[in-house]
């Protein structure tokens, strides 16, 4: 049995109808999905770069309310500003489950801008390599925070790095903890970092 012409179009029509209604509301649950919450930048402390995102945990966030007081002093302390800027790298680089994906390396307001993209390319093939994605909440792996950090000591020394010849860079000795010591297992607990100065700011251009 043969269908009538209008019977046909109005098949065909039904047809057009049903897949561009799937294919909108495939659209949209997708997208969706991929949609992921925007980071927001809260502060940011002018002249030295430092941004305080929305993102960060409260213990980092009272670090940066430290930083931006002592900053913004006509003299800095510039021992404090070393000791304070190295437990907030530490607080954010090591604290591989407040990240989203390897690419989310913590501490890179704090780098020497030269060697960002080494720092980066470092970190991404080492501490983070195995950082699964997080992007929709549903990691399940088991990842350490840090707790507390303690600067041991600070001193100045001559240091070189590339054309860069620093007679006061400072040197800090660290030592932290983890909030759960069965998932920061095998995870690095200790460092020296070295700041140098570049104009006014103390940039981390060596962590060990």
């Amino acid at each position: 049995m043969k269908l009538k012409k209008s019977v046909k179009r109005f098949l065909f029509f039904i047809a057009i109808v049903i897949i561009v209604g799937v294919g909108i509301i495939t659209y949209s649950t997708v997208m969706k999905k991929d949609k992921v919450a925007e980071v927001k930048v809260l502060k940011e402390i002018k002249g030295y770069g430092y941004k305080l995102k929305d993102n960060k945990s409260e213990s980092y966030k009272k670090l940066f309310a430290k930083l931006e007081e002592e900053l913004k002093k006509d003299s800095v302390d510039e021992e404090k500003y070393a000791k304070l800027i190295s437990e907030m790298f530490i607080l954010d680089f090591y604290s591989l489950d407040e990240k989203v994906a390897k690419t989310d390396v913590g501490g890179t307001d704090f780098i020497y801008q030269e060697s960002l993209n080494d720092f980066l390319e470092n970190a991404e093939h080492t501490l983070y390599k195995y950082v699964e994605s997080n992007i929709y909440k549903q990691r399940k792996q088991d990842l350490p925070i840090v707790e507390k950090v303690t600067v041991e000591s600070v001193k100045n020394e001559t240091f070189a790095y590339g054309e860069k010849n620093d007679e006061d860079a400072f040197i800090v000795e660290v030592s932290w903890t983890y909030k759960d010591k069965n998932k920061a297992k095998g995870y690095q607990d200790s460092a020296t970092l070295t700041f140098i100065h570049n104009g006014k700011r103390l940039d981390l251009v060596e962590l060990k």
